[in-house]
């Protein structure tokens, strides 16, 4: 039986205790912050605790990485002790738990799991391949640190300030970074395929290089008051699940740069067989998919409720909407007509320069409804 499937599971005794721990550190969290959760966040919460409980079952890794992560941004935040001038002189904070110390240890180690896992690939190296992962585990939880430690930073600035890091370019790169490497990571546990990390890792080690420049050249990594756009509820669940399907879909353009390397002659004894990455390739792209889609139809509610329409062809809205229909076609074209191989590999790959574009260059070039989201 798969290890990280629910079908036929058996609940044990590790599950009931991590069910606990999430139930009782969400009735903690409310009992300490409920002053600054509307009605809407309280839901939010609760569902919050439905859907990490399902993921710990899921995929028992998170039954570790979840709770670590929080006891982590839990010392950070003690060590704050409501003074966030103490980010700047007290030593773990300073060099280890404030957010963007954090955000520098992420970059530092996606970066080092890049080049171990091109060593453990060119190498053949166990080793090298297992020091990767973790590495990329480690980076994965300076990630999550970092959003947990800069929410409660903005509520340090200011009640008003206080909000999700989800509201510019730098929070939803870390956010991007985040998502990736925890799907590849599944899907790496799964297929038993490590070798795939020294292709996935690159498009991850491109958003931490985007992260370095971004807020070197424009401080961007300074906590600021939202604006008034983007002060709404709908922020909090539709961002995150807009980037569950760009993380995916990131990862299968890469598997189809493997594979179609693969497919010349080019690391195929290296990497894992041609047909294992197309199936790879397909789960992420499925599983992007039905999260563009649900991130799509939240927007859209959003924008009724913040503009009084669902849709009004602004060129964020429109290019979303090509993306979403250049996955649909993709996912029908291999589950209706049958079509693989190289085709599919290429479609992936030039499906990523299509949501990137939808991604930063709409907020590059184009402007609209979302020129809140330029660089």
């Amino acid at each position: 039986m798969n290890s990280l499937s629910l079908k036929n599971r058996r609940f044990n005794t590790a599950d009931v205790l991590f069910t606990l721990f999430i139930v009782v550190t969400a009735l903690v969290s409310w009992q300490k912050y409920h002053s600054f959760l509307d009605y809407y966040e309280q839901g939010i919460l609760i569902g919050s605790v439905a859907g990490l409980c399902w993921f710990g079952w899921f995929w028992p890794a998170m039954r570790v990485f979840f709770p670590v992560c929080g006891i982590i941004a839990l010392g950070a935040i003690e060590l704050y002790a409501g003074d966030l001038s103490r980010g700047q002189t007290e030593f773990w904070l300073k060099y280890l738990l404030s957010s963007q110390s954090a955000v520098m240890w992420m970059c530092v180690l996606f970066f080092l799991a890049t080049i171990l896992y091109w060593i453990g690939l060119l190498r053949q190296s166990a080793t090298a391949l297992s020091i990767a992962s973790g590495l990329t585990w480690a980076a994965a939880g300076a990630a999550m640190i970092s959003k947990l430690v800069r929410w409660y930073e903005s509520y340090l600035i200011g009640a008003d300030v206080g909000h999700i890091p989800v509201s510019n370019l730098y929070e939803v790169f870390i956010l991007f970074c985040l998502m990736t490497a925890l799907m590849y990571l599944y899907y790496e546990a799964q297929f038993a395929a490590k070798t795939m990390g020294a292709f996935v890792l690159l498009v991850i080690s491109a958003a931490v290089g985007f992260i370095i420049w971004y807020s070197l050249d424009r401080q961007a990594h300074e906590i600021q008051p939202l604006i008034p756009a983007l002060q709404s509820w709908w922020m909090k669940i539709h961002v995150p699940a807009n980037f569950v399907g760009y993380g995916s879909f990131a990862i299968a353009s890469m598997l189809g740069v493997a594979q179609l390397l693969s497919a010349r002659g080019i690391l195929t004894n290296k990497l894992p067989s041609y047909d294992t990455l197309g199936e790879v390739m397909y789960k992420a792209i499925a599983v992007g998919f039905l999260f563009f889609t649900i991130a799509t139809v939240l927007g859209a509610m959003w924008a009724a409720d913040a503009w009084g329409g669902y849709w009004s062809w602004d060129p964020k809205e429109t290019w979303a909407l090509i993306v979403w229909l250049n996955y649909a076609a993709w996912l029908h074209v291999r589950l209706i007509k049958g079509w693989r191989g190289d085709i599919l590999a290429w479609w992936a790959v030039i499906g990523l320069f299509v949501t990137t574009f939808a991604f930063i260059g709409v907020n590059m070039f184009l402007s609209g409804l979302h020129s809140y989201g330029g660089l």
